[in-house]
């Protein structure tokens, strides 16, 4: 892929880290972990930070790392974040590492460990021409499990002894290999879910008229929950609600039963769109099933809020990353994606940029690869430098920055 020979400041070219970065990516890849304990991910990244000049600590209630580099000159400290956590899928890739063990990591987090293992290496090998402190943080339970959240709770802001001026993630995503992405705002949607239990009474299926059937209410909800998004919300302030689970139970076929349950994710763009939802939807399923004469439980969850970049941090990571990569590798994203991230939470907390990376491998038509989640994905690790490369220079280059 031929990564630029990396800033004079930094004695170590990227590219040169390349072998290693694989091999902790593939060890990463063939034995997956889930959630907010992963020991067997947790040792192998300590085991590739050692030797290096890192305040280490890990989490008490996950298996999280936080590791800082503190630089030989004063300045502000920066925060990059890798997660680290796999999906519970069947990997059908059939490459020569692939996960046996029912997880995959098919959301590209297992190169965003490796990649931020990377950058630790790079940033230490300048340790003496560092300004400030970096904040490494390791992330499990990002798929789901809040994992950010508890690091945040668990101090993770104050590991250097000071808040972070900025923040930084990369993201990996099918597309042209090598291609960086970002924009100011709102990048990724926030995540909710919806659970909603319908209540009748059961009955035989030949006689409905003796029962209070949940089956048609619960078919009648799924049907109203997509016209009340369609029929509620601004088009430029997008909401996506998509009915995943649909359960009647493990009844026989001619018995009506008591009650369906039903389950959806639900995407939005920002805070005004969350309150209608919050307030309205439980509305519409409980006067439905009132309609007919049943009961519904409803329970709205707040997963992630929306990802939000600093405008002004945003600015100068397109800077920087045109700088290394040069300009026909950086692009400006048109829009936000209604996938959802905890580093939200940070980005709350903390101004920064989370930023995607396209990781196709070569040959393959980028308008025909499967996409993240999917049990045949694919990344090409050979970006990997890149990764290490990126969030170094973002690093090194803001702390150079009050």
């Amino acid at each position: 892929m031929g990564v630029p020979s990396f800033p004079p400041v930094f004695p170590v070219d990227a590219e040169a880290l390349l072998p290693d970065l694989i091999a902790l990516r593939r060890s990463l890849h063939a034995d997956p972990e889930i959630g907010l304990h992963l020991p067997r991910t947790q040792q192998k990244v300590l085991d590739a930070l050692a030797g290096l000049p890192l305040e280490i600590t890990t989490g008490s209630r996950t298996s999280s790392i936080v590791a800082v580099l503190r630089g030989a000159v004063p300045g502000p400290v920066v925060l990059l974040r890798g997660d680290m956590d796999a999906l519970p899928i069947q990997e059908e890739t059939g490459v020569e590492y692939a996960s046996i063990n029912g997880a995959m990591h098919a959301c590209g987090h297992d190169l965003h460990t490796a990649g931020l293992v990377g950058a630790a290496r790079l940033l230490s090998a300048c340790r003496d021409r560092l300004h400030g402190s970096v904040i490494f943080m390791f992330q499990p339970g990002e798929e789901g499990y809040d994992g950010a959240r508890i690091m945040l709770d668990e101090g993770l802001l104050d590991a250097a002894g000071e808040r972070p001026s900025a923040a930084y993630a990369i993201h990996v995503a099918p597309g042209p290999r090598g291609v960086f992405a970002t924009r100011p705002g709102t990048a990724t949607a926030g995540s909710n879910q919806l659970h909603v239990t319908v209540t009748g009474r059961g009955g035989h299926g030949a006689q409905p008229h003796q029962t209070l059937d949940p089956v048609t209410v619960a078919a009648e909800i799924v049907l109203a929950l997509q016209s009340f998004v369609t029929r509620r919300f601004d088009v430029f302030d997008p909401v996506v609600l998509s009915v995943t689970c649909l359960d009647t139970g493990d009844g026989a076929i001619n018995v009506i039963p008591d009650q369906t349950r039903l389950a959806a994710t639900v995407r939005t763009m920002s805070a005004t769109s969350l309150a209608v939802l919050q307030e309205g939807l439980p509305r519409l399923v409980k006067g439905i099933a009132a309609a007919h004469g049943l009961d519904a439980e409803v329970e709205f969850t707040v997963m992630y809020p929306a990802t939000l970049n600093d405008p002004a941090e945003t600015a100068r990571t397109l800077t920087t990353l045109r700088q290394t990569f040069g300009a026909q590798r950086v692009q400006t994203a048109p829009a936000p994606t209604m996938g959802s991230e905890d580093f939200a939470h940070v980005l709350d907390e903390i101004p920064g940029t989370f930023f995607g990376l396209l990781a196709s491998p070569p040959g393959i038509d980028p308008r025909r690869t499967e996409w993240n989640h999917s049990p045949r994905v694919v990344f090409d690790d050979a970006v990997l430098a890149d990764q290490a490369a990126a969030l170094a220079s973002l690093a090194f280059a803001r702390t150079r920055t009050s």
